[in-house]
């Protein structure tokens, strides 16, 4: 058997292939940057073409900055984000690909709400509706877009569909159909009761074929291989939710650990034994064969600091520096105040709020951008610390969290997170998705007996951060505000956001 690992990791952005020995050791990388389609206010599509294609790059540059034979690398696991909806036609064809980061259903949502539609759908699924979950979307475009709702042939996920275009087989497997709400959770298969509740019941035919995680989904193909520098026959497994494949790749594998992503999405997890908690969370998912992952998440996270630099700090930083980088020293050099900004990270709306926008609240003109930077840097993590307390109030128990994403590999966020959030945390900046992924291949060739053992023998710590508890004051009060200006901005977001009556008719 084969001496590497290649671990996929297809985010909302960027595709990424990483090839890791046994041990871990990252041997090479390559990754490919997307492009996000937004045809209209709330819509955010991609290509499926493009993302295949930016697939089928990363790997051969990936096999060929490693410097080994394909025939080397044992397995392929694939992790990708959660939601949205990726779509092929009955031929097998792509059809769509909607984003985790879509807010064009959150009319339908709070539709749903007002007719009692999650109390149905949250004792099979552990999961009410709420605007980019895969059936919230199905249903949207079957009311909206009926012409190519009648097309689709299949739905599953992004990692999916790179593992559908490897080994030609569509298929699907637990940890995300579960984070999409698609499953009776316990039971851990499709439910009839479950799609009649999304008014999705004549859609069951849609769903494909479902496996556990680390179970072999197919092997790539002669044509495929050709395409990637690939071996034929090659295993793939069939992979993670991201968020799960994350916590994995960073060392979270023992019940009662807890993971924290400060990625494009806010997620929040811990790793428990039964699929329920003592009152309701966001989202459940399976973790490996028996236990699952609570989760409390939103799109809230690092996606904010990607758009501030995009759009306010490309080209205003030294050459051979990291603009992000450029960013977080000026926040570094802010010493915190009471009358610091306060940031609310709902660019792309709020965990069951599709409305909520962003916004800096209390700017005064001897402020600067360092100031704006913090501001947006703590913002981030009062979101974090939210979704926290909500997990903490449901029963979960847990002092210390491992911090990993793109945010934990900034010099200075992972200590406004550990200050924040009031726990100690270990920051890891490695490719977390893509060797959670690859451990799940490794599990499902036999080289590892179960995740806890890929882990223990892939994973290693990096940075370790304490909070400073002379600022736990201090972030409380403005944790206590940042909440108050919430709450009253609510409303406000609603009218904001309405849609006029004649705009209303026009669309129709």
């Amino acid at each position: 058997m084969g001496e590497y690992l290649l671990g996929l990791d297809a985010g909302n952005t960027v595709i990424k292939a990483v090839i890791f020995d046994r041990h871990g050791n990252e041997i090479a990388a390559a990754s490919e940057e997307g492009h996000s389609r937004m045809p209209s206010p709330g819509h955010v599509e991609r290509g499926l073409d493009e993302l295949w294609t930016n697939a089928r790059q990363v790997i051969r540059a990936c096999i060929e900055k490693a410097e080994i034979q394909p025939e080397e690398i044992a397995a392929i696991g694939c992790a990708g984000h959660g939601n949205g909806l990726y779509a092929l036609d009955r031929d097998g064809a792509p059809l769509i690909g909607i984003q985790s980061l879509d807010t064009r259903a959150a009319g339908l949502v709070d539709e749903w709400r007002d007719a009692g539609v999650g109390d149905r759908t949250y004792p099979i699924a552990r999961q009410r509706p709420w605007p980019s979950q895969t059936p919230t979307l199905l249903a949207w475009l079957k009311r909206h877009r009926p012409d190519l709702f009648n097309r689709i042939g299949t739905v599953f996920f992004s990692k999916d569909f790179v593992v559908n275009r490897l080994t030609g087989l569509r298929v699907s497997e637990v940890s995300d159909m579960s984070g999409a709400g698609l499953l009776d959770l316990a039971a851990r298969r499709y439910d009839k009761a479950l799609m009649e509740a999304y008014g999705l019941d004549d859609c069951m035919d849609l769903l494909p074929p479902l496996i556990e995680s680390a179970d072999i989904a197919g092997t790539v193909t002669e044509e495929v291989a050709g395409q990637t520098g690939l071996a034929a026959g090659t295993p793939v497994v069939g992979g993670l939710f991201d968020v799960v494949a994350s916590a994995l790749g960073s060392g979270v594998a023992r019940t009662g650990s807890a993971s924290i992503i400060a990625g494009t999405w806010s997620i929040n997890q811990v790793i428990i034994d039964i699929p329920d908690l003592d009152e309701p969370v966001f989202m459940s998912s399976t973790f490996d064969r028996s236990r699952y992952m609570a989760m409390e998440n939103s799109a809230t996270s690092a996606a904010n600091l990607e758009w501030l630099v995009r759009e306010f700090f490309e080209g205003e930083h030294a050459e051979g520096v990291s603009p992000f980088d450029a960013c977080c020293a000026l926040a570094g050099a802010i010493e915190p105040t009471t009358d610091d900004p306060i940031y609310h990270p709902y660019l792309y709306g709020a965990q069951q709020d599709g409305h909520a926008r962003a916004g800096f609240y209390g700017l005064a003109g001897w402020h600067t951008k360092g100031h704006l930077v913090r501001a947006l840097l703590e913002g981030v993590a009062f979101g974090h610390r939210q979704h926290i307390e909500t997990i903490r109030k449901a029963g979960a128990v847990f002092n210390e969290a491992v911090l990993s994403g793109g945010g934990s590999r900034s010099l200075i966020w992972p200590q406004i997170f550990a200050d924040v959030l009031g726990v100690h945390s270990v920051a890891r900046s490695r490719e977390t998705g893509a060797l959670g992924a690859a451990i799940a291949a490794g599990t499902g060739v036999g080289i590892f007996a179960d995740f806890g053992a890929g882990a223990a023998a892939m994973v290693r710590a990096e940075r370790y951060y304490r909070p400073d508890v002379s600022l736990e004051a201090h972030y409380a009060r403005r944790y206590a505000l940042y909440q108050d200006i919430a709450e009253a901005m609510a409303p406000l977001w609603r009218r904001l956001t309405a849609v006029p009556p004649a705009a209303a008719g026009a669309a129709a």
